[in-house]
């Protein structure tokens, strides 16, 4: 039996099998006309896990974020698939690990500096809950292909307002590499003003023309924020400033853009109050990767940050809520990643997610309060030019150990996060989990390795 299977096996067992999905299907019944309940899944770019007052940030005031976190379960062992943007998207859109969707780095313009094509053979989330019925869309950063058939309306989408390509080099022009990658669907366009407000205000309008519309929606709202350029409103930077004097100046900026973030994220929270539609939408919240230290970003008390598969790189803010549905103020330490997060959609949208998926349905810990404490293997991969040579590194976990370098250059080391969750001391290798981990993480090696991930 392979490692997928397994995990699968595993997950029936602790779940019950069918008697959550009965339970979802009367949640589902008791909402809009007996819909199952419309879906805005947003995801920020670097926020780091230390970066929102309620995670512990005393020079930050996030209270519409704040608020979220406390509205359902917060996941605290919640990791992103990647230390960076391309892999963890793709992870989110097709439950699978990255590398075996042809995505183990970034996608980026130009082939030298490529490190990724999406396999056109890979089903995205939107075409699955299509089958339920839903009006699918992408407001923001899409950064999984810059030409067809890897844009959003190819694979999937039934509007797409956003971006692209992967960061923007000016959060006003919206340009990389003076390339515009700015689309109405597939219409280039220019907007103007900060790229926040901008997929804010699409967000909104968004929620405001689906609302009277009896079928449910699904919306993917991808920020740009908090990622590079830390290019804050100037009167948010100056409110920052004023409040938290001594502040150093790159840290001002970077929490000023993430008020900015939080507040823009309270006014698309607030048009689904105003429409009349919270109680029947499902909201999921997360990261793409942790913060970046070089700009000020905090990881709180993890080691490591942005690019590193240590704790502070993967680890990342996540929750999930539905008024009425999922109990406020839960707290979940389940250890989950974000391709779990496309077989809970589909679980709560009543469908059966593709075999071939790698992530497990984390509807019992959102819906019941499960622990889902059975460990699986799991993987985090990262492909890099420049300094890496074009070469991957890995981090695999199994329970509480870890092993994982962050450099396709260094050796790889095991902890045991339960004992030392700051990764300051690394086990021998001759111990039995590091022999376990590191087979393990072959035979994964050795799935990826018939996976494509050059342009064709």
């Amino acid at each position: 039996m392979d490692l997928n299977s397994l995990n699968r096996r595993r997950f029936i067992e602790i779940t019950g099998g069918g008697a959550l999905a009965a339970s979802i299907s009367q949640l589902n019944a008791s909402g809009r006309q007996g819909s199952p309940p419309n879906i805005l899944m947003i995801l920020v770019d670097d926020l780091g896990f230390g970066d929102l007052s309620s995670f512990g940030a005393e020079d930050m005031r996030t209270p519409h974020l704040d608020k979220l976190m406390e509205s359902g379960t917060r996941l605290d062992n919640f990791y992103s698939n990647c230390p960076v943007c391309s892999p963890t998207r793709a992870a989110l859109l097709t439950g699978r690990y990255p590398d075996l969707v042809g995505v183990p780095g970034v996608i980026r313009t130009h082939e030298d500096d490529n490190f990724g094509y999406l396999a056109e053979d890979a089903v995205l989330l939107p075409s699955l809950l299509k089958k339920a019925g839903y009006h699918t869309a992408l407001v923001g950063k899409w950064h999984l292909g810059l030409e067809s058939p890897n844009t959003p309306l190819d694979r999937g989408f039934d509007m797409f307002r956003g971006f692209l390509g992967d960061m923007m080099d000016d959060y006003y022009t919206h340009l990389r590499h003076g390339i515009n990658y700015m689309r109405n669907n597939r219409e280039s366009i220019d907007p103007r003003g900060h790229a926040t407000d901008i997929f804010s205000d699409w967000g909104i309008d968004y929620i405001n023309a689906r609302s009277a519309e009896k079928e449910p929606f699904f919306l993917y709202l991808a920020y740009n924020a908090p990622h590079t350029p830390v290019q804050p409103p100037e009167e948010w930077l100056l409110k920052v400033q004023r409040r938290e004097p001594g502040i150093n100046e790159n840290r001002a900026k970077l929490v000023a853009l993430i008020e900015h973030l939080d507040q823009g994220i309270g006014r698309v929270l607030e048009a689904l109050e105003k429409n009349g539609i919270a109680e029947d939408t499902l909201v999921v919240f997360a990261s793409d990767n942790g913060g970046l230290l070089r700009v000020g970003a905090s990881n709180g008390s993890l080691k490591g940050g942005k690019q590193n598969m240590s704790e502070g790189g993967i680890r990342v803010p996540a929750c999930a809520v539905w008024p009425g549905k999922i109990t406020p103020g839960q707290r979940n330490s389940t250890v989950s990643l974000t391709m779990d997060i496309l077989p809970t959609l589909c679980e709560i949208a009543g469908l059966e997610p593709p075999g071939s998926i790698d992530g497990i349905s984390l509807a019992p810990a959102l819906f019941e309060g499960r622990l889902l404490s059975d460990p699986r293997f799991l993987f985090w991969m990262r492909r890099e030019g420049n300094r890496y040579g074009g070469r991957i590194y890995y981090a695999a976990r199994y329970g509480d150990f870890k092993l994982m370098h962050n450099s396709p250059f260094e050796p790889m080391r095991l902890y045991n996060l339960a004992d030392d969750p700051g990764e300051l001391s690394p086990l021998e290798e001759d111990h039995e989990m590091y022999r376990k981990l590191f087979q393990a993480l072959q035979l994964h090696v050795q799935r990826s390795g018939a996976v494509p991930w050059q342009r064709r």
